[in-house]
């Protein structure tokens, strides 16, 4: 092996770590966290409302709320907790010369890109999530309690109304796209 050989590894390896330092498309990323969230909400089972009544009154009566667990924040917190680390989960697959998706890997041995890449791929896309949902966790949280965050619409309400990374003609693409609807600045 030259010393040649050497330097253009590093070339690439340099390359492929500039590369996979920020997310290009936002777009595209903030509907790959729609579809785990998505999927967070398709798999909810049906919980009984929360019993808040745990003080007693001068009678002995129990006092204090019965909370319906689909407008608690302890579904908010269920919903959303840990969905950064699931990004990790994701890497980018190239479909041809121009286009990139965001994939949930099954198994890291049969990709066709290096697992080193595709580490640093799913790790940006984890740190995106967790500044994404720092600017929308509240108005995001809200809208969840109010039952207006259903499946179907996670995209929409995520990735257009509450961060606007996706515009709303790009947006009908479900954002598998990459290099394009850059919007948004996190």
């Amino acid at each position: 092996m030259g010393g040649g050989s050497m330097v253009v590894r590093l070339v690439l390896i340099f390359t492929i770590l500039s590369v996979a330092s920020s997310i290009d498309d936002k777009c595209a990323a903030c509907n790959a966290v729609a579809e785990e969230l998505e999927l967070g909400l398709s798999n909810e089972k049906p919980r009984n409302h929360l019993d808040m009544r745990h003080r007693l009154d001068s009678t002995g009566q129990r006092r204090g709320k019965v909370i319906d667990y689909r407008v608690s924040e302890l579904r908010v917190v269920e919903l959303l907790d840990g969905i950064c680390e699931k990004m990790q989960d994701y890497t980018l697959h190239k479909i041809d010369s121009n286009r990139k998706e965001w994939i949930k890997v099954d198994n890291w041995d049969n990709l066709t890109i290096s697992k080193q890449e595709a580490k640093a791929y799913s790790k940006d896309l984890s740190t995106y999530c967790g500044r994404l949902l720092e600017e929308t966790e509240d108005e995001l949280a809200e809208l969840i309690k109010k039952g207006s965050v259903r499946g179907g619409d996670v995209s929409k309400v995520l990735c257009q109304d509450l961060s606007a990374h996706c515009s709303r003609t790009s947006a009908s693409h479900q954002g598998n796209g990459y290099g394009n609807g850059s919007n948004g600045e996190l």
